[in-house]
């Protein structure tokens, strides 16, 4: 069970989300060679379908590298910066704004041209039991099964790291309801090494937290909700106790916070739009932790309530770099 405090799910509901999908749909699709054919040259061009191919090209690169921009978007936004920066910081390049031509080239910008993949959809991914909505009061997610995807978009977005608006720019009016039926998918799957971490920084001034190994290399890298102003995660060293995969989550307000008219303690059953999204990484500070979330496109946006918020898909990754023992250090 866990006692840390993050925000609330998001509410989700199924029926509303498949409506604005339909209406929303881009009326220009992006297609696959739109991005892998991206050269340097193509910077700062019009975006399609709502995400630019420059963006998502690099996006995917970067997260290849374990070097994180949240959700993979299109859009040049604060945790792609955060990830342009880290990629020039550990490449030695000179300090600048964005991905100028010698950043392009050392991430392979010009060479890579299978950032976006065919995938076919399995029997198992049509029949995922999702649910209609994620209520956000605690007492009503306590009486449900599972805090399960509440959409195919949803369920493939983060499977592939992406956002469902990106998804559906790949697929337009793709329903993802029938087994084999080709998608176009972002290509940033990791394959980190288990267990290589030796230490784990939380850097509370910028949002990340970087992943240290044996030889003082940085192995991943991820933007990250640290605490608040109101309640700020602690200072000082901890270590991994424990690392929890699809935890349950309980709810105490004596030890955490006031959750709506909720004045009893709660379990909530897990699942990725859980409070804690789908791991949870306890450390020896009671009820402190790294965790997911349901919302990966707020991570490093809003704030928690003490804890290391990242989305399910670097907390999963973080999770398979650590192991009980390894020292958290929260920095300033």
């Amino acid at each position: 069970m866990v006692n840390c405090s993050p925000l609330p799910a998001r509410l989700s509901i199924a029926v509303i989300a498949a409506l604005c999908w339909v209406l929303a749909a881009p009326a220009q699709a992006l297609t696959a060679a739109e991005v892998n054919a991206v050269t340097f040259a193509d910077r700062n061009r019009v975006d399609v379908g709502g995400a630019d191919p420059f963006v998502v090209k690099a996006q995917v690169l970067l997260s290849r590298r374990s070097i994180s921009p949240g959700v993979i978007d299109g859009i040049d936004g604060e945790n792609y910066r955060k990830a342009i920066a880290e990629f020039r910081r550990q490449q030695n390049l000179p300090a600048a704004d964005g991905i100028d031509e010698l950043a392009w080239l050392s991430l392979g910008g010009e060479t890579a041209v299978d950032i976006i993949a065919a995938y076919s959809l399995t029997e198992k991914d049509v029949a995922y039991d999702f649910v209609s909505e994620v209520p956000r009061d605690y007492a009503e997610q306590a009486r449900m099964k599972h805090l399960s995807y509440t959409s195919p978009r949803e369920m493939l977005g983060e499977r592939f790291h992406m956002s469902e608006a990106l998804l559906t720019a790949l697929n337009p009016r793709q329903d993802f309801a029938e087994a084999g039926a080709p998608i176009l998918v972002a290509s940033g799957l990791r394959a980190p090494e288990p267990g290589t971490a030796v230490r784990v920084d939380a850097i509370k001034s910028t949002g990340m937290v970087m992943v240290i190994g044996a030889a003082g290399e940085v192995l991943a890298s991820y933007p990250a909700t640290i605490g608040s102003e109101d309640t700020p995660s602690p200072s000082g060293e901890f270590t991994v106790e424990r690392v929890v995969r699809n935890p349950n989550y309980t709810y105490n307000p004596e030890k955490n916070f006031q959750q709506g008219g909720n004045t009893r303690t709660l379990v909530l059953p897990p699942g990725p739009n859980g409070p804690v999204g789908t791991v949870w990484v306890a450390l020896s500070k009671p009820t402190f932790g790294i965790h997911g979330t349901p919302e990966p496109a707020k991570v490093s946006k809003t704030n928690s309530h003490g804890c290391i918020r990242l989305t399910n898909w670097d907390a999963e990754e973080l999770a398979t770099l650590v192991t009980v023992g390894v020292l958290v250090r929260f920095v300033d």
